[in-house]
């Protein structure tokens, strides 16, 4: 009797019942090949820069940046003051600097041995330099001296080789590191073979022993039987005969062996679905051809063979299909069975994330400043779980690229041209940053990275010459804010006045908090009514159309009203702080623009409010930010608070809003 199983996953504590059982597993992914190492230029011309006829180059090498660092320690650079071509490193300083001078002793090491790996040596020669090696950077303990132990024997071996063949000869790195990952696979790495219980062990000639129970796990298409990828210098494999050695014959050959070789029950899986559309997946060819065999050359009565002998297991351990009457699917995990009667039961209505509110804020919280008004807006339910809370969800450990960066993408990007802005505002020249921004890493290397550093000059330059004409004049002094509002005190600074506006500007698309920001600095200019101050604030940034971005700018016209309009937005913000508020930027703003300049009536507002809240196929939804996602899961937050605040904090800034 047969039993082929194609599952997603393999519950635990499942046991095969038949002969023969085949599964599948979800995909895992693949992971890639680390970079070359790239030491400083010599070496990077040495390895692979040579080979292409490119120069070699300094940048996004591990020289440059421990010259950084070293020269960071040593005196400050503040981004703009090189020396000898290296842009010090400022954030050295205390007890950093004593795991810096372990970080040197380290690489100094390390680059001394990789150079070393490049000289050609006689088998003995390798012997003794890779026994140094060993001892150098590895300490053995108790969990990894067998496997140690194994290497040196496998190394010791290489000298013994050297005086038995008579092989005098010095010879590359690469031939020894075939040899000895040839060697190790083959003879397995830090397990032994039938040592009691179960064994584990690859598929090599002549370790077909008949066994009771075998199991062949990963059966998958593509990876087996293996595909041969002979090594350079093979030139057997280069220049091949009839009678040749065939990997992937001998593969066949073994899979035959195993099955020979179970004695009551053979189990085989292999992943059968994707994990990224759930799309089927087929085994290995050996796999498909033994399911054929059996469908074309075995019967069952009343029921087709493969019917009995493939097993489709689900995604989840604790899907309920195993704690149902099927002789096929089971499992003996008490923590999963009452996983699926969670599943089965009738959910109840979900309840928010602070359902009956928090406690009234103290008194202090009446005392806000400026920026941390418009950051509530911005998120209100980031700043309550932050703020009151002391939930922090968005802080992730910083993640290093293992790659050299040929682009200039994403935050890295925007701060750049941030920075180029201000330079260029400040007049100075972006040709002449050009050899710090190179110096500080931020470009890729070589003619790459000028071209690319030329292409966002030119947008900065052409975003300064359409905002110039709007600061010549000469900026004012900024305005100290203290200014009370029913019980709340606000305070702050307001600065980039000049004679006839506030001005406030961003090389990037403007996004609603944007707006919001401009718009609550706005509203406090106004209502200071300092003398000789402005009244009109303009916003200047850019937009997409057409497949490119564009230059746009807002002005916002006095508000007559304006401490009235601030005490209704702060008192949304200490409602903001009992109870996440049912306002969020982008979608609020959808709703708002639509429904008081193009749809008078709401029909489509809330519609196309909803589409920015969950997203669409191109676009990532408002709701995917972990703030929300903790507050709003499982609710509908856009209801009819939602429309209210958003028609009560926009309106305004509407009516007063006209683009330039």
């Amino acid at each position: 009797m047969t039993d082929i199983d194609s599952s997603h996953r393999q519950p635990a504590s499942d046991e095969a019942r038949d002969p023969l059982e085949i599964q599948s597993q979800p995909s895992a992914g693949t992971g890639g090949l680390g970079p070359d190492e790239t030491l400083d230029a010599d070496l990077r011309a040495l390895r692979w820069v040579s080979s292409r006829n490119l120069p070699a180059l300094a940048e996004n090498t591990w020289k440059a940046g421990l010259d950084r660092l070293l020269l960071g320690y040593a005196m400050p650079g503040q981004d703009e003051n090189m020396f000898g071509g290296v842009l010090p490193y400022d954030h050295i300083e205390g007890t950093e600097a004593s795991v810096l001078g372990r970080l040197l002793e380290f690489t100094d090491l390390l680059f001394t041995q990789v150079t070393s790996l490049g000289q050609r040596r006689t088998l003995d020669g390798w012997s003794k330099f890779l026994r140094d090696l060993l001892d150098g950077f590895l300490l053995p303990d108790e969990d990894t001296e067998r496997e140690m132990q194994m290497i040196r024997r496998t190394l010791n071996d290489l000298g013994d080789m050297q005086e038995m063949a008579v092989f005098d000869e010095e010879i590359d790195v690469k031939v020894i590191r075939w040899h000895l990952g040839h060697y190790l696979e083959a003879e397995g790495f830090g397990f032994g073979f039938i040592t009691g219980g179960v064994t584990f062990c690859a598929m090599l000639p002549m370790r077909s022993i008949p066994f009771k129970i075998i199991c062949l796990v990963g059966m998958n298409g593509g990876a087996y039987p293996r595909q041969a990828k002979p090594v350079g210098f093979d030139l057997m494999a280069r220049h091949p005969k009839p009678g040749d050695r065939s990997r992937r014959n001998d593969d066949r050959y073994l899979f035959l062996e195993a099955m020979l070789s179970a004695r009551e029950k053979l189990y085989i899986s292999y992943v059968g679905q994707s994990m990224q559309d759930n799309s089927l997946i087929p085994p290995s060819v050996l796999v498909s051809e033994l399911m054929d065999y059996m469908e074309q050359g075995f019967t069952v009565p009343g029921e087709k063979i493969l019917d009995r002998i493939f097993t489709k297991h689900r995604l989840q351990a604790f899907s309920p299909a195993y704690f149902k009457e099927n002789e096929k699917l089971f499992s003996y995990s008490e923590e999963n069975c009452q996983a699926a009667q969670r599943i089965l039961e009738a959910r109840e209505a979900p309840v928010p994330f602070i359902s009956r509110g928090l406690s009234n804020p103290e008194e202090e919280w009446k005392r806000i400043d400026l920026g941390d008004l418009c950051a509530f807006f911005g998120n209100p339910a980031r700043f309550v779980l932050k703020g009151r809370l002391g939930i922090h969800l968005d802080e992730r450990a910083s993640i290093l690229e293992e790659r050299e960066a040929f682009d200039i993408k994403g935050l890295e990007r925007y701060l750049l041209e941030e920075d180029l802005v201000e330079r260029k505002v400040a007049g100075g020249s972006l040709k002449d940053f050009l050899p710090l921004t190179r110096a500080s890493g931020k470009l890729p290397h070589g003619t790459l990275g000028e071209c690319i550093y030329e292409g966002l000059t030119r947008g900065v330059e052409r975003f300064v010459e359409k905002t110039g004409p709007y600061i010549r004049e000469t900026t004012l002094e900024p305005l100290e804010v203290d200014l009370g509002i029913s019980g709340f005190r606000l305070t702050g600074r307001i600065d980039a006045l000049y004679p006839e506006r506030l001005l406030h500007y961003r090389y990037a698309r403007v996004r609603p908090r944007d707006r919001l920001t401009v718009w609550i600095y706005h509203l406090v200019l106004n209502s200071l009514t300092a003398d000789k101050y402005p009244r009109t604030t303009m916003l200047a940034g850019m937009r997409p159309r057409h497949g490119e971005s564009e230059w746009v700018a807002w002005e916002y016209s006095p508000v007559e009203n304006s401490q009235e309009t601030l005490e209704r937005l702060l008192g949304e913000y200490w409602a903001g702080l009992v109870r996440p508020l049912h306002f969020f930027p982008d979608s609020s703003w959808t709703y708002a623009h639509m429904i008081l300049e193009r749809d008078k009536t709401g029909e489509n507002a809330l519609s196309s409010a909803r589409k920015t809240w969950t997203g669409t196929e191109y676009n990532r939804g408002e709701c995917e930010d972990p703030f929300y996602q903790l507050c709003f899961r499982n609710t509908d937050p856009l209801d009819s608070e939602f429309r209210r605040i958003a028609e009560e904090v926009f309106k305004p800034l509407i009516e007063h809003q006209r683009e330039i």
